[in-house]
Protein backbone atom coordinates (compact mmCIF):
# COMPACT_ATOMS: atom_id res chain seq x y z
CA UNK A 1 0.00 0.00 0.00
CA UNK A 2 1.49 3.38 -0.99
CA UNK A 3 2.28 5.94 1.67
CA UNK A 4 0.25 9.03 0.81
CA UNK A 5 1.85 11.14 3.54
CA UNK A 6 4.38 12.55 1.07
CA UNK A 7 2.07 12.68 -1.95
CA UNK A 8 2.25 16.19 -3.36
CA UNK A 9 -0.94 18.08 -4.11
CA UNK A 10 -1.80 21.56 -5.31
CA UNK A 11 -2.73 24.22 -2.80
CA UNK A 12 -3.25 27.95 -2.40
CA UNK A 13 0.11 28.91 -3.90
CA UNK A 14 -0.30 28.42 -7.64
CA UNK A 15 2.02 25.92 -9.36
CA UNK A 16 3.42 24.60 -6.06
CA UNK A 17 2.78 20.94 -5.20
CA UNK A 18 3.39 19.95 -1.57
CA UNK A 19 2.29 17.29 0.88
CA UNK A 20 -1.02 18.11 2.57
CA UNK A 21 0.67 18.42 5.97
CA UNK A 22 3.09 21.01 4.58
CA UNK A 23 0.19 23.07 3.23
CA UNK A 24 -1.49 22.96 6.63
CA UNK A 25 1.68 24.03 8.46
CA UNK A 26 2.27 26.92 6.05
CA UNK A 27 -1.34 28.06 6.35
CA UNK A 28 -1.11 28.08 10.17
CA UNK A 29 1.91 30.37 9.85
CA UNK A 30 0.13 32.70 7.43
CA UNK A 31 2.34 31.76 4.49
CA UNK A 32 -0.10 31.83 1.59
CA UNK A 33 1.87 33.52 -1.20
CA UNK A 34 5.01 32.66 -3.13
CA UNK A 35 6.69 35.87 -1.94
CA UNK A 36 6.06 35.04 1.73
CA UNK A 37 7.31 31.50 1.18
CA UNK A 38 10.50 32.76 -0.47
CA UNK A 39 11.06 35.14 2.45
CA UNK A 40 10.66 32.27 4.93
CA UNK A 41 12.55 29.59 3.00
CA UNK A 42 15.70 29.67 5.15
CA UNK A 43 13.71 29.34 8.37
CA UNK A 44 11.15 26.70 7.36
CA UNK A 45 12.68 23.99 9.54
CA UNK A 46 12.09 26.17 12.63
CA UNK A 47 8.35 26.52 12.05
CA UNK A 48 5.98 24.35 14.11
CA UNK A 49 5.09 21.03 12.46
CA UNK A 50 7.72 21.40 9.74
CA UNK A 51 10.69 19.12 10.21
CA UNK A 52 13.88 18.96 8.18
CA UNK A 53 12.45 16.55 5.58
CA UNK A 54 9.33 18.64 4.98
CA UNK A 55 11.42 21.83 4.84
CA UNK A 56 13.62 20.21 2.19
CA UNK A 57 10.60 19.14 0.12
CA UNK A 58 9.23 22.70 0.27
CA UNK A 59 12.58 24.22 -0.74
CA UNK A 60 12.94 21.79 -3.67
CA UNK A 61 9.45 22.62 -4.90
CA UNK A 62 10.09 26.34 -4.48
CA UNK A 63 13.30 26.01 -6.53
CA UNK A 64 11.44 24.08 -9.24
CA UNK A 65 8.72 26.74 -9.54
CA UNK A 66 11.22 29.58 -9.44
CA UNK A 67 13.43 28.04 -12.16
CA UNK A 68 10.46 27.34 -14.41
CA UNK A 69 9.40 30.99 -14.17
CA UNK A 70 12.87 32.18 -15.18
CA UNK A 71 13.03 30.15 -18.40
CA UNK A 72 12.65 32.17 -21.61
Amino acid sequence: MPNTRWERIGGPIKELRLPYEAWQALRRQGITTLDRLRASADQLHTLPRIGPKTAQVIREELARVTSSRQRP
